[in-house]
């Protein structure tokens, strides 16, 4: 039977105390932490640093095929899993898809590399923005998991089988982003709630008819979904024994959307025993559900870097992204002094912590006198001081190094 080989997962290390944010907007924000990207950082290169730790973990095993999902695609018109591809270094050979566009996409990655007939690795990333103040800009998260799975053999063990399944679909507007818009808008919230409920009771039940199991005979649920009321609904109506119902991992990380579900398995299946049952609830326009059984192999094949171990370490932002876009851009030609050495002034970069892309033609570097301001019409302005420098670091700093410390950079 196939089943998960190797599995990485990645929490950028950034953290934003939710309190950040009622300090910035005046607005409540709760309490606890969520993942934030780098500057740069976007969902693809969240993946990459996933599977690289899936694929380190099975060094044996190499992909034949590529699935990424995520509902922030960095590239439209392009594929963006190509990129992980290339960073991975996969034989040429090896196809690579994007499942791209919606939260439900990871369910569908993951799924497809299931029923793949050769080594297929499903990388979800997603990386959650909202408007300044809203639900999402204060409850969700970034973070990326890969997992790799091949058929169960002497050389490749599997660490967990899926046993069963479970699906609902149904069509309606609950959440959505037209393209080209930067934050999701979303329906009443008890609406929501008054579909995703039926929804997914009927996958659950579906799933553990096929396992032939009980829901207390599971031992652990994880559920997962945008819409954290339905979720919590879900979850009181399941019967699922005392303390079965894994942490949501709200309060620590957020919800990070088409990863969430993948990256609460992969927490689960760091502290699994053999012969555990694991019931993945994903609800996303729909509900899906697989019940995973971990095998013996699992005690003695634990990643190198644990999801706790990455959720114990990260640091503050100090700038929310919303008080970030609605800070002002620093002019060009605003008066800045360098006291000693080489000054380089990169306009309008963004902030480590704060996603704030520039435009390319704005971010560059600029000559200046050494001790005078960078403006246009400084008394101590030359020729030639508004001449941009190209090439890269290796060129800016091999042009300061040749003038030994001058006065002009």
């Amino acid at each position: 039977m196939r089943g998960i080989a190797a599995y990485g997962a990645y929490v950028p290390y950034w953290r934003l105390d939710r309190k950040a944010i009622a300090t910035a907007l005046g607005a409540p924000s709760g309490s606890g932490t969520r993942s934030v990207a780098s500057y740069d950082e976007d969902t693809t290169s969240l993946g990459v640093e996933a599977a690289r730790a899936a694929v380190r973990a099975a060094p044996h095993l190499s992909p034949e095929v590529l699935y990424f999902a995520t509902a922030q695609p960095a590239y439209l018109d392009k594929t963006n899993a190509t990129a992980i591809h290339a960073a991975l270094d996969l034989a040429p050979s090896s196809p690579a898809y994007d499942m791209a566009g919606a939260v439900r996409s990871g369910a569908g990655a993951l799924g497809a590399a299931l029923d793949a007939r050769r080594p297929a690795l499903a990388v979800l990333s997603d990386i959650r923005t909202g408007l300044p103040g809203g639900a999402d800009e204060r409850e969700g998260g970034d973070g990326g998991v890969a997992f790799l799975c091949c058929e169960d053999t002497r050389d490749a063990r599997v660490l967990a089988e899926p046993v069963a399944f479970g699906s609902a679909t149904a069509e309606f507007l609950e959440r959505w982003r037209l393209p080209g818009e930067p934050a999701s808008r979303q329906w009443e919230e008890r609406f929501g709630e008054h579909v995703y409920v039926p929804l997914g009771e009927s996958a659950v039940t579906e799933a553990l008819k096929q396992a032939g199991v009980t829901a207390p005979s599971v031992t652990q649920w994880v559920i997962a979904g945008p819409h954290a009321r339905a979720a919590k609904r879900l979850a009181a109506s399941l019967g699922a024994t005392k303390g079965s119902i894994v942490d949501d991992l709200a309060t620590v990380i957020g919800n990070t959307g088409t990863a969430h579900a993948g990256l609460l398995l992969a927490h689960v299946l760091d502290t699994a025993t053999p012969d555990a049952l694991i019931a993945v609830v994903s609800l996303a326009d729909g509900c899906d559900v697989t019940v995973w059984r971990a095998t013996s192999a699992i005690a003695a094949r634990r990643p190198a870097t644990t999801v706790a171990t990455q959720l114990r370490g990260g640091g503050a932002v100090l700038e929310t992204r919303a008080a970030a876009a609605a800070r002002p851009a620093t002019p060009r030609g605003a008066a800045r002094r360098a006291r000693r050495g080489v000054e380089v002034c990169l306009h309008r970069e963004p902030l480590p912590g704060v996603r704030r892309p520039a435009p390319a033609a704005a971010a560059r570097v600029r000559e200046m006198p050494r001790g005078g301001p960078d403006g246009a019409r400084a008394p101590r302005r030359r020729p030639g001081d508004d001449r941009d420098v190209h090439g890269g670091p290796a060129r800016v700093f091999a042009l300061a190094a040749r003038r030994g410390g001058g006065h002009r950079f």
